[in-house]
């Protein structure tokens, strides 16, 4: 039982004896990036927009390739960066496109928001997060590690402009810190597989409540999984009541896993080049983002292309009955639109 060993798998890594290794580099080949313009080309000629499917964005070679993701992201490291696509070669629209070609043949792409958001945009909105509706993403400041909202099987971001200072991509193991966990803090094991309550900040479908429950870790089919969720989910979550609020077990829980991802000596620190597309494992990987300064030119500002993507039936893992609930959204599109959002 996971509760009482260690997780041995090799997503179970420590981010500074991978950090210069090239195992979670992926460099397309010439014959690949071909593909890619060949596709763009067929996509512009026929005036075919977003969504479209995959068979409009023919990747005969390269699609091989993004098959073999599956297996890197569900029993390798948890996580991939893509790498070779020249930025500098592709309008803004362009790179949308050739995201949206490339992630279609991963998975199929859900809804990140209210707004029914396929393909979000990651950029600073001028939002405050006193504001209970804010998600982190639309501001630059420092995120703290977790897993995004929904249990999406894989969290990509393509980076289309970089800050002007910082915004490094941090990732860490939540397998690795489980692991800490039970060496270090294993009094807190228990509570983080109970549920926690969190707050929908806005986004919960029509007729539902405004708050949900979900454990931080659970276990199933030998598989462990991770919702560390960000901290502003736990916190407004009292708007609705205060008896939903954190109890003192379960916020030192949340401070101590806070804490260990931190860590230097397990995250990983990830710089993006422009045209840099990365895909983590939302189910095993907690990601963070330092705070960052942006140009003050619109069009020069920090960037990032998102989808949440879900796996086909076939190479999805299997989630505990406490967490299926949650993946019944992704099953059925994401986050439903509303019509005044």
């Amino acid at each position: 039982m996971v509760l009482n060993s260690d997780v041995i798998e090799r997503a179970a890594w420590v981010g500074p004896e991978i950090q210069n290794s090239n195992e979670w580099l992926l460099h397309l080949s010439e014959a690949e990036l071909q593909e890619i313009d060949d596709a763009l080309k067929n996509i512009k000629k026929n005036d075919i927009k977003i969504p479209f499917n995959k068979e409009d964005f023919a990747l005969p070679t390269l699609s091989k390739k993004i098959h073999s993701l599956y297996d890197i992201l569900e029993n390798q490291l948890g996580f991939v960066l893509v790498r070779g696509i020249d930025r500098d070669k592709y309008t803004d629209e362009e790179c949308e496109l050739i995201y949206w070609g490339i992630g279609i043949h991963l998975g199929k792409p859900v809804s990140q928001n209210t707004r029914g958001h396929l393909l979000g945009h990651v950029t600073d909105e001028g939002k405050s997060i006193s504001d209970p509706t804010t998600r982190m993403y639309q501001t630059k400041l420092k995120m703290d590690f977790h897993s995004d909202q929904l249990p999406v099987d894989v969290v990509g971001l393509f980076c289309q402009r970089k800050a002007k200072k910082g915004g490094a991509s941090y990732l860490v193991s939540a397998l690795t810190i489980h692991n800490v966990l039970r060496k270090e803090r294993p009094d807190l094991i228990e509570v983080l597989h109970q549920p926690f309550n969190l707050d929908w900040r806005g986004e919960n479908p029509e007729g539902e409540q405004p708050w949900y429950t979900c454990p931080m870790f659970s276990y199933h089919d030998g598989k462990l999984t991770s919702r560390i969720t960000s901290r502003a989910f736990f916190e407004s979550v009292v708007r609705h009541g205060e008896h939903l609020a954190l109890t003192d077990l379960q916020r030192e829980a949340l401070d101590v896993v806070q804490e260990i991802s931190e860590r230097e000596s397990l995250r990983l620190s990830m710089g993006f080049q422009q045209g840099d597309i990365q895909f983590i494992n939302n189910h095993q990987i907690l990601h963070a983002r330092e705070d960052y300064e942006d140009y003050d030119d619109p069009k020069l500002k920090r960037h990032l292309l998102r989808m949440w993507i879900s796996f086909p039936a076939e190479h999805r893992r299997s989630l505990a009955p406490e967490l299926m609930e949650r993946y019944s959204y992704v099953e059925r599109g994401g986050i439903p639109k509303r019509a005044v959002a």
